[in-house]
């Protein structure tokens, strides 16, 4: 696969940074937390989808490309 757009990594690392922050929450504030992390997840699935319909790629390949792009350029956010 060629080479993951910066801007699929950008939205998968804001998720995956919402998502990181429902550690130690509950409640309202977990509520609300888990609808930001909902939100930002359908962005990029969104985008992902676009991205390999224009370009004609594989979605799932695009997807977990995007994937291991973040979480191994970085250590899981939610362990922090």
């Amino acid at each position: 696969m060629a080479e993951v757009p910066d801007e699929l990594i950008k939205l998968e690392r804001s998720a995956e940074e919402e998502r990181a922050k429902l550690a130690g929450l509950s409640g309202d504030e977990y509520d609300a937390q888990w609808r930001r992390w909902r939100e930002a997840s359908e962005t990029v699935q969104a985008a992902i989808t676009a991205y390999a319909e224009a370009t004609e790629a594989s979605r799932y390949q695009l997807e977990q490309a995007v994937k291991k792009a973040v979480r191994y350029a970085q250590e899981d956010p939610a362990g922090e």
